[in-house]
């Protein structure tokens, strides 16, 4: 699956096969350490928020919890 923006889909290929490599060969064998691709996030998800600003999208309204909250029992497009 490509991303949200084009010039972001190889960085979410590299950490997409850095994540599916360390959870196959570290955390199903048991190994919880931390996810050592890190890096790869960060740098992909920059490039996510890079798009979605273009876009004129809100970055609070992403990030903003409504789990657990009364926000998550209302109706989608209610305010």
């Amino acid at each position: 699956m490509n991303s949200v923006k084009e010039a972001c889909s190889q960085l979410k290929q590299n950490y997409d096969a850095c994540f599916n490599t360390w959870f196959t060969e570290k955390f199903l064998r048991g190994d919880h350490s931390t996810d050592s691709c890190g890096p790869f996030f960060k740098v992909y998800r920059e490039c996510v928020r890079k798009a979605i600003q273009e876009q004129n999208i809100d970055l609070k309204e992403i990030e903003k919890e409504i789990m657990g909250t009364e926000e998550e029992l209302k109706p989608p497009g209610s305010k």
